[in-house]
């Protein structure tokens, strides 16, 4: 997702975890974060003006979402806060039909 305004570029990444342990949002944004580090590394080497940002949704494989944590990424990405919920509600929504199937 590209902001040119200010000159940021966010990384977005989707990350589907074991949730029984209860540490499994550290752990998948570590592991994200470090999956993606050499690439955004080169990008700020190559346009040094611009901002890389990553940013990592986790949801656990039983449906567990860090509603927290969703909104406060969401809102870093400036969702407005009347779709915050419709952002939530459409991401628990599509789990559970992949769960059915």
């Amino acid at each position: 997702m590209i902001n040119k305004y200010h000159r940021t570029l966010y990384i977005l990444e989707f990350k589907r975890s074991s949730d029984r342990n209860k540490d499994f949002l550290r752990v998948k944004e570590d592991e994200a974060n470090e999956q993606h580090r050499s690439i955004i590394e080169a990008l700020r080497a190559a346009a040094s003006e611009w901002t890389f940002e990553q940013i990592n949704f986790v949801a656990g494989r039983r449906g567990a979402l860090v509603e927290d944590d969703f909104y406060n990424k969401l809102e870093k990405l400036n969702v407005q806060a009347g779709k915050k919920d419709k952002f939530f509600w459409h991401m628990c929504n599509a789990y559970a039909k992949r769960m059915t199937q």
